[in-house]
């Protein structure tokens, strides 16, 4: 397992399994692709994660490992997010970025999980990079678990959420290895973005992890578990086309390649907006006892953990504008709304009072912000209400140069990491993403990971958010209320689907569906 070529002065740090030699880049230790469990294959596919093999001698840890097999983006979402592909079975690896190699450091930890929809996405995205954490006094952490049918699909003879399970591998890695690199066990903070947020937020309220996490960021996702139906349904239909049982002997047996295809053609309908079959993490009594949210609301689980959260002004913007999604949904007018009543489980007067609220905007704004607050907002306001003092929000505002993206979903993390600069994020930020506002997001984290106070007030009855815009840095008391205020009970009964709504959403996913197509 020993590279040929190595420096003698590259670090090297043992692990549970052996030794692995890293490399100084830039004053900063950097390990890349380490094993925190088996290849999820063979006699381990779709079953929970088991330790690796240990090896002998040193293992070289100087490129990333292989990533969790994936469908790439289609060419309308690839002119905006990066997703490298490094082939390889032995995906289930994480990567640590370290100022002082070696115990006695004890420096605050930092454990990211990224985003893509539980289908995309990978550790070694360049905007990831975690050299500014380390930078800073930060071990950083990035983490790859399985993705999509192999990590979340629901079969009847298989457990349900091996790629949670992997993530809790990683966090009981962090915690039993970390301080091997410098870092404090009892100091770590689990972060995510998108799907990595919503991985963070239920194993936060997972029993198995108490005494595992000190402190949480939820970016652009909160704490939920999908409804099962929902992830059958993927199952079932990518069952129907391959021809095959939807069990996970079945799909077991099925070409890689097929698979993914196929997943892709399946989940094609799958955008936050549309509502579509998705994968996603269910409640499995076990892991996931119960709805996550709720259990961080009633107050009994993660107790004492201090709370990072928030969302884009825009999030939806990354959801309709690759393809030209924004001017069909303003074409669709009130089909977009009957969609967008039926997806949120609103009744009519909860579009009514946004437009109301925002007389010049069209029906795409008020139909994304109306899902956005549904998806996004509404839950993390009524966590950060249950946990008043230790939680702190945020509203990312800056506008992407890229045209028509605003401040669109994920358009944060570079600045986050500090990594505007590389081309991966400028794909989304475009040129001249401001340096100032990269310090003071970054810092912000920084200090939260280190102290638990990011630098603004926590949440309290004045509702304070950070607003990280243009401009410096301000806290504004309740920017949203007045839309959240909109979803009364008596707004938002659990409607049944009338003829009236099912047609609109069919009609509205089949005509998106075509403009993506072409």
């Amino acid at each position: 397992m020993t590279a040929h070529g190595t420096d003698p002065r590259d670090p090297v740090t043992s692990t549970p399994y052996g030794a692995v030699r890293g490399r100084w880049e830039r004053g900063i230790a950097v390990f890349r692709g380490i094993p925190y469990a088996a290849p999820p294959f063979g006699a381990h596919r779709f079953r929970p994660p088991v330790p690796p093999e240990p090896w002998d001698g040193v293992r070289d840890a100087g490129a990333f490992g292989p990533t969790a097999p994936k469908p790439p983006y289609s060419e309308a979402f690839a002119r905006y997010l990066s997703d490298p592909v490094i082939p390889g079975d032995d995906c289930l690896n994480l990567n640590v970025w370290t100022p002082q190699p070696g115990p006695g450091a004890r420096l605050p930890v930092l454990v990211f999980l990224h985003g893509g929809a539980l289908t995309r996405g990978s550790s070694a995205v360049p905007v990831y990079d975690g050299h500014a954490f380390a930078r800073d006094g930060v071990v950083f952490v990035s983490v790859n678990h399985r993705l999509g049918v192999e990590g979340y699909g629901l079969f009847p003879d298989a457990s349900p959420n091996p790629g949670l399970h992997d993530q809790l591998a990683a966090l009981r890695w962090v915690h039993e290895t970390i301080a091997r690199f410098g870092g404090d066990p009892g100091r770590v903070t689990l972060c995510g973005q998108s799907a990595g947020a919503i991985g963070a937020g239920v194993l936060l309220a997972a029993p198995h992890t108490q005494g595992l996490i000190r402190r949480a960021v939820l970016q652009s996702g909160p704490p939920e578990a999908a409804e099962r139906d929902k992830v059958r349904r993927m199952v079932r239909r990518m069952a129907a086309r391959l021809r095959i049982p939807a069990t996970a002997r079945a799909f077991a047996a099925v070409d890689r390649t097929l698979l993914l295809r196929t997943q892709a053609e399946v989940g094609r309908l799958s955008s936050p907006v549309l509502g579509g079959p998705a994968f996603g993490i269910v409640v499995d009594g076990d892991l996931v006892p119960r709805d996550p949210l709720q259990a961080l609301v009633d107050g009994g689980a993660a107790p004492g953990v201090d709370l990072l959260m928030g969302w884009t002004r825009d999030e939806y913007r990354l959801w309709l504008v690759p393809g030209g999604l924004v001017d069909h949904v303003d074409r669709l007018g009130p089909v977009a709304f009957a969609g967008a009543m039926a997806r949120c489980h609103a009744s009519h007067e909860v579009p009514r009072g946004y437009r109301a609220l925002h007389p010049d905007a069209g029906p795409a704004e008020i139909v994304g912000q109306m899902v956005t607050d549904h998806l996004l907002r509404r839950p993390l306001h009524r966590l950060a209400e249950a946990r008043p003092g230790s939680s702190y929000l945020y509203e990312f505002a800056w506008p992407s140069r890229r045209p028509g993206l605003g401040a669109c979903h994920a358009l944060e993390l570079g600045f986050v990491f500090d990594t505007g600069t590389v081309p991966e994020a400028t794909l989304l930020a475009g040129d001249g993403a401001p340096q100032r506002l990269a310090d003071a997001m970054h810092g912000a984290w920084v200090r939260f990971a280190t102290t638990g106070d990011p630098g603004w007030e926590p949440w309290d009855d004045t509702h304070p958010v950070r607003v990280l815009g243009d401009g410096e840095p301000h806290t504004v008391s309740g920017p949203r209320d007045e839309e959240l205020a909109l979803w009364s009970p008596a707004t938002t009964p659990r409607l049944e689907r009338t003829a009236e709504l099912t047609l609109a959403v069919r009609r509205l996913r089949r005509s998106m569906a075509a403009v993506r197509r072409h």
